[in-house]
């Protein structure tokens, strides 16, 4: 049972790098879209024409998903941490006494 632990051990901890790894450009990503939709905020409270509101809208909701999804990648990984930490509790691994 220990190689299989091991091996699912070991899938858990290069998934939750890729999640992880995922979230953080992300989070990147996010924090530009938010600067650009300040941006595009006071573009349309100055101008107060529809071109410029409809830029900030759209700009809005597509933060708003990405909000979401990002979101949703860390829940991802909290949930691959859990299923990782719990199988650590269970694993009971052989002693190498020679």
């Amino acid at each position: 049972m220990a190689p299989k632990v091991q091996r699912r051990l070991e899938d858990l901890q290069r998934r939750i790098m890729a999640a992880r790894e995922s979230l953080s450009v992300l989070e990147e990503q996010v924090q530009v879209w938010n600067d650009a939709l300040e941006d595009a905020r006071i573009r349309s409270l100055v101008s107060e024409t529809p071109l410029q509101q409809q830029e900030y809208n759209e700009l809005s909701r597509h933060v708003s998903v990405a909000n979401t999804e990002m979101t949703r990648r860390s829940q991802e990984v909290r949930t691959l941490m859990a299923e990782r930490d719990e199988l650590l509790r269970e694993w009971k691994p052989k002693e190498e006494n020679g």
